[in-house]
């Protein structure tokens, strides 16, 4: 059924947008979209790590007209800059600019923090943020490794503030429905599921040690991971690529297609990880798979599995990014964006759901602003109403320990057996080296 601009609008204003049946997400012009909700009791934010995602982040949240962006955050002044010009067209307010968040977060005048930092921050820095007082929105992955992610959930509940995760499909509207539909029946039981990702991307050198550029306070930057030597290969966006900082392919676009995944077969802790591949593509510093396979199973008799590959780009299905599911009466394919199609198990389309907004997954910082808003306006709605987050952190952190697990496995070598009530690792002292890391002296997470 599809929705009149109005109705979704109107939708989204309740917070129920997640729950419309079905439809066509309208388009919005510029100033329709900025006054998407009304103006009520602003909330007010403090974004942290601006320079490309985060900037996007800063332009939504500013976007919203009951919230306010009260404070910039990054280590990098050149971002700080660029990202205070990219939100003047979206709130009257200029925001104040801090390099350490922390100094941020002494504001009572802060309700929440935005985590867009890279992954080795993003537990570490909402932990202060809950200890703070703060609500938290932040970016997949919840965290770098699994007791991290296992520190947050308890941290969300000691604190009793909200944690909502940035796996933003949770609230696209047809996403949602397709989601109904398969728990409803629509393939009956589902006992596979396929997910992956694609990209062309090129190699990233062998870094040379430099003097640290005078805008970056590269101390800062690496926070609670222990101390390295500055290269000129690693800021800003090729630390994804090295164990130290990052998570590799897995957590930085597998976690939304194997949160969909999870969220859709209704599981929880696999039983069973393995994963195959390597960095095969060129010889340079990237440490994390290029090429990754991850293939999980589970208690209730159903699998799943996860494709990267970073620099081949050839698309499956038609989509460089994706999810299907596979069950005894046919499958559910969605695609990179606010859509999907049901077949029968002849290939035979029997419904399908479509969305005129663009979709860009292979854009590094905003491939859906207008459908990511809504993620947005449900934390907004939880923290002022009480209502249900869309992407708790319980349920973002169970997601992202399903391919931290996978990266254990590849580092490891070999199949890993778990406890299929918390997804902790049996019997391997290898692996379980991997669970936590090692903290910079004085950055240590506490709860």
């Amino acid at each position: 059924m599809n929705q009149s601009r109005r109705t979704f609008v109107r939708n989204a204003a309740l917070g129920t947008a997640a729950l419309s049946v079905g439809g066509v997400l309208p388009g919005f012009s510029a100033s329709s979209y900025s006054r998407i909700i009304g103006a009520n009791d602003k909330i007010v934010v403090s974004m942290m790590g601006v320079n490309s995602r985060g900037k996007a982040l800063a332009r939504n949240f500013a976007a919203q007209n009951n919230c306010e962006v009260a404070h910039i955050c990054d280590v990098d002044s050149r971002a700080i800059t660029a990202c205070l010009e990219a939100i003047k067209d979206r709130q009257t307010v200029v925001p104040q600019s801090f390099v350490d968040f922390r100094k941020s977060l002494e504001s009572k005048d802060i309700d929440a923090l935005v985590v867009a930092a890279p992954d080795h921050w993003h537990a570490p820095a909402s932990m202060l943020a809950l200890q703070a007082g703060k609500h938290v929105y932040v970016e997949k992955p919840c965290s770098h490794n699994p007791n991290e992610g296992e520190m947050l959930v308890a941290a969300a509940q000691k604190y009793h503030k909200i944690v909502q995760m940035g796996n933003q499909r949770r609230s696209w509207p047809n996403v949602f429905t397709a989601i109904e539909d398969i728990k409803k029946g629509i393939i009956g039981k589902v006992y596979f599921g396929k997910g992956w990702y694609t990209n062309n991307r090129g190699p990233i050198g062998t870094g040379k040690v430099v003097p640290v550029p005078e805008w970056l306070n590269w101390d800062l930057w690496q926070g609670p991971a222990p101390r390295k030597e500055y290269k000129d290969n690693i800021v800003h966006y090729n630390w994804h690529w090295f164990w130290h900082w990052g998570t590799g392919e897995a957590l930085n676009n597998g976690t939304h297609m194997v949160d969909l995944l999870r969220w859709g077969m209704g599981v929880d802790y696999p039983i069973k990880v393995s994963s195959n591949g390597g960095r095969y593509r060129y010889k340079d510093d990237w440490e994390t798979p290029d090429t990754q396979v991850i293939n999980l199973e589970f208690p209730n008799g159903s699998a799943m599995s996860w494709e990267g590959r970073s620099c081949n780009g050839k698309h499956i299905e038609g989509s460089s990014v994706g999810a299907i599911f596979y069950g005894e009466k046919g499958s559910v394919f969605i695609p990179s964006g606010n859509s999907y199609t049901v077949y029968d198990l002849n290939n035979k389309v029997i419904k399908e759901a479509k969305d005129d907004q663009r979709i860009d997954p292979r854009n590094l910082s905003n491939p859906a602003e207008l459908l990511d808003a809504i993620h947005i306006q449900n934390m907004f709605d939880a923290i002022k109403k009480g209502s249900p987050l869309n992407s708790d952190v319980e349920s973002g952190h169970k997601s992202t320990l399903l391919v931290q697990l996978g990266n254990i496995a590849q580092r490891v070598g070999r199949t890993l057996n778990l406890n299929p009530e918390n997804g902790h690792i049996l019997n391997d002292a290898e692996a379980e080296k991997y669970w936590s890391r090692t903290y910079q002296k004085g950055w240590e997470m506490k709860l």
